[in-house]
């Protein structure tokens, strides 16, 4: 294919900011030690990325992992983390092969993008112009991009979750991920910087005006009209900390905290805002696992459970946050806390293939029994997006 380049290109740092600001974490050397014999020596940690990878793509081929969808592009933007370290080929050819089922050869792409959720899987696109330079892939992403001309916003700014009757007026912690790591991506790649930073950091503050709490966490959702049925009448916020919402967020906020400049005007409050929630997350951190309950703050009840692909989310900001001084330096601890945790729900099957267990699939908007009862799916790419996300951050510290 023109100009994919597998091995070669990959020496050379992304441009994208975000992109670029995600290394894998280096272990600190280790003190002089004398020589061991093989026998003795420690196995090498396996690498759980790969091993995800590999087994996710023995599971579906390109054709047959699903459609245009934000759990796809979670995935497959895990995957391509994957790809920029270890320069496999074959990882980057499986994404380049599923975003062209819905990419013509002239750029247009079938997708209204009447929806957040419908925009995420467009990192990818930026990520294929990166690597190939094939002009198809800005002409589609350049849609997305147009689109957010007109689309529909709270009085004070915030994207709608979705352009329809069942989602106006709404803001869900959701959508921040869904869009804005691709605007500071699409900007920095196409030279549209000057708007997509102004817009990615005034969506995060937007939406943590509204959803942020005293206790530092964000409510699943607020509805400017105050009319859904889950909204507080006098505040129009949803009622639960909903885990993978936060999560959401969480990973949005590092995402465009790394993208923007230094002098950027919204800075100290996203930075403000990233801080609150990290005291949070730290108080609700589960002591006995290191990962996070589906409802964040009611861990004690019998029936709530701790979640994969949250704890996954929670893990990379934290010690993402940490490593780019956003946060204090003991979130790291909280972080390799939340690694292990996360680790001890990754087993290899009979058949050799990674299982992810304890996954949420998707969720819409509740209250605490519809949290608590949602299937906790094996393999989910909610839970395999993140992982991948968090691994690539955090490998080779496995630090208790």
């Amino acid at each position: 294919m023109k100009r994919l380049r597998a091995a070669a290109l990959t020496a050379v740092a992304l441009t994208t900011a975000t992109l670029a600001a995600l290394p894998a974490a280096v272990p600190t050397p280790a003190l002089a030690a004398p020589a061991v014999s093989a026998a003795t020596r420690p196995a090498a940690a396996p690498d759980w990325s790969t091993a995800v990878v590999d087994s996710t793509m023995a599971r579906y081929t390109p054709a047959t992992i699903g459609g245009w969808s934000y759990p796809v592009g979670l995935y497959l933007y895990g995957q391509y983390l994957t790809y920029r370290r270890t320069h496999d080929p074959r990882y980057l050819t499986y994404i380049k092969n599923y975003v062209d089922r819905f990419v013509k050869s002239d750029g247009s792409i079938d997708q209204s993008f009447n929806s957040l959720d419908s925009m995420q899987a467009g990192r990818l696109l930026v990520i294929l112009h990166h690597e190939t330079g094939q002009d198809r892939y800005r002409k589609a992403a350049k849609k997305i991009r147009d689109r957010l001309n007109t689309y529909p916003r709270t009085a004070d700014g915030g994207f709608w979750h979705a352009d329809n009757s069942s989602r106006a007026h709404q803001l869900w912690a959701d959508g921040v991920y869904m869009v804005n790591p691709f605007l500071v991506e699409y900007g920095k790649e196409f030279g549209d910087s000057a708007y997509t930073d102004d817009e990615a950091a005034k969506q995060l503050a937007v939406y943590g005006g509204h959803l942020q709490v005293a206790n530092g966490l964000l409510k699943h959702a607020y509805d400017e009209s105050k009319s859904a049925s889950w909204a507080d009448p006098a505040t129009g916020l949803a009622p639960e900390h909903w885990c993978r919402a936060v999560g959401w967020y969480a990973m949005a906020i590092v995402n465009v905290l790394d993208a923007v400049p230094a002098n950027q005007p919204r800075r100290p409050q996203l930075l403000s805002i990233f801080r609150k929630l990290a005291a949070g997350l730290e108080k609700y951190q589960d002591p006995a696992t290191g990962r996070w309950f589906q409802v964040i703050d009611k861990g004690g009840r019998s029936d709530n459970w701790t979640e994969t692909s949250c704890s996954s989310m929670f893990t990379y900001a934290l010690s993402r946050g940490a490593q780019q001084h956003y946060l204090d330096a003991h979130y790291a601890d909280v972080a390799r806390r939340g690694y292990q945790g996360v680790l001890a729900k990754l087993s290899v099957g009979a058949d050799g293939r990674t299982e992810l267990a304890d996954i949420s699939v998707g969720t819409n908007v509740g209250d605490y029994a519809y949290y608590v009862d949602r299937t906790r799916a094996t393999n989910d790419f909610h839970g395999l997006g993140a992982f991948l996300i968090m691994n690539e951050q955090l490998r080779g510290d496995s630090a208790s």
